[in-house]
């Protein structure tokens, strides 16, 4: 049981606040005991050492819009809730770089650093940024989306960070600041690791300028063929900034979009060309997929934004939604698409599929848990190893859950749990949230 006391001498004189936690206090339906909301990094390294000097589970919160994604925590007895670090801290217009805190909102990011000309492409879905998604909650689920083909993943383009590990020792690695810690790049290593082995308080993000023109060459047709189109334009010399695929469940067909930018006349030149190879046609807007993910599978029941804690499933009545995330070689998507459309055949299941061509895909499998469970098999058989694609369930409900792995085969596994020992050894942060219990 958290002592609200003792965190609240611990955060007081670094300002910020402790309270007890309310019925909206969850992570993915685990109570938490209560809620700190520091607003300064000396103030989460605070509370941190105060929580793991008496065994206490925190589970690091943002906006979230993706706090049910991955596994439940095996327990929340803190919620570590980073919205009051919100500050810009920096932006080098001339070095396309900024750095910002963890609670920053990435649609305030976006919108400051527009002003400028400039981006950071990482095309969250428009549900999250509407959401108040933030940049810790960015990197903790690695989230990145259709220009990732182009420009690379949200990975690819943080610089450095300044973490906070489970015993409230500050590190930091990469550009934009000075000390590195056990040889790790810490910035990308926590990346996608769901908040399991520190706290990001704050990271520096390379931009790009932004592009003025664009345009998009759009396509359908049978699976197959999709596939093998898509795949033409992404291995062509057109410089495409995203081919994305969109395969409505029950579908015998999908569609494909790509985004060419750059200017005016070089971008109708190289759309013309695109649409050619897709034997489609060029259009000036995105379609109306575009950016989204599957289903409106980023919603809550009801269809209400998930966020702080809202759980997973379905309205009454209705079948069960499942969230996953399908990899793939880039010759391997046509084998997904095809065993997607199996999958519905065998189980009864809709699945739709939606992501880039490049084989970082999205799907929403609507059906009963026990369907559920052996479509995800069956697209999971479709990569013969965790090299050549993985399907990781990230939202789902706890029926669906208790019939299969989350995250399924993975590599590297022990190095994984090595490196969570010697930065977390006690288990205070998320543990369970990741790959093999992490």
């Amino acid at each position: 049981m958290a002592d609200l006391q003792r965190l609240g001498d611990a955060l007081r004189q670094h300002g910020g606040e402790v309270r007890e936690a309310g019925p909206g206090d969850a992570v993915d339906g685990v109570p938490a005991t209560a809620v700190a909301r520091p607003t300064s990094a000396e103030g989460v390294a605070a509370v941190l050492r105060e929580a793991t000097a008496h065994g206490l589970v925190t589970v690091a919160r943002g906006a979230g819009t993706a706090l049910d994604w991955g596994a439940p925590p095996e327990r929340a007895d803190l919620i570590l809730d980073t919205t009051g670090l919100d500050r810009l801290v920096e932006h080098g217009s001339g070095d396309l770089v900024v750095v910002a805190e963890a609670g920053l909102p990435v649609a305030v990011l976006s919108e400051t650093v527009g002003r400028a000309a400039q981006e950071l492409v990482v095309d969250l879905p428009p549900g999250r940024l509407a959401g108040g998604s933030t940049v810790g909650g960015m990197l903790s689920t690695g989230a990145s989306g259709p220009r990732r083909l182009q420009r690379g993943a949200v990975r690819d383009l943080v610089l450095g960070a300044t973490v906070v590990l489970a015993d409230g020792t500050r590190a930091s690695s990469g550009g934009k600041v000075v000390k590195n810690v056990a040889g790790y790049d810490l910035a990308k290593l926590l990346t996608g690791a769901y908040g399991t082995l520190g706290v990001v308080v704050r990271a520096a993000f390379r931009l790009h300028p932004a592009r003025p023109d664009r345009a998009f060459a759009i396509g359908s047709g049978p699976l197959a063929d999709v596939a093998a189109r898509a795949r033409d334009v992404v291995a062509s010399q057109l410089a495409p900034a995203a081919v994305e695929l969109d395969r409505p469940a029950g579908s015998d067909v999908a569609e494909v979009a790509v985004l060419l930018e750059g200017t005016a006349d070089a971008v109708v030149q190289r759309a013309a060309a695109a649409a050619e190879l897709l034997d489609g046609r060029v259009q000036a807007g995105p379609p109306s997929w575009w950016g989204e993910l599957p289903g409106a599978a980023w919603a809550g029941p009801g269809g209400v934004v998930a966020g702080r804690g809202g759980s997973p499933g379905a309205a009454v009545g209705q079948p069960e939604r499942t969230l996953a995330k399908a990899t793939a070689t880039l010759t391997g998507v046509a084998g997904l698409l095809a065993a997607a459309r199996d999958a519905e055949q065998r189980y009864g299941v809709g699945i739709a599929l939606r992501g880039t061509a490049a084989g970082v895909l999205h799907a929403a499998v609507t059906g009963s848990p026990e369907a559920t469970a052996l479509a995800v098999g069956h697209l999971r058989a479709a990569a013969p190893s965790p090299r050549e694609g993985a399907v990781t369930v990230l939202r789902a409900s706890r029926q669906v859950r208790a019939a299969l792995d989350a995250w399924g085969p993975v590599g590297g596994l022990d190095l994984m749990r090595a490196i969570k020992r010697q930065l977390d050894p006690g288990r205070n942060l998320a543990p369970g949230r990741f790959v093999g219990g992490i």
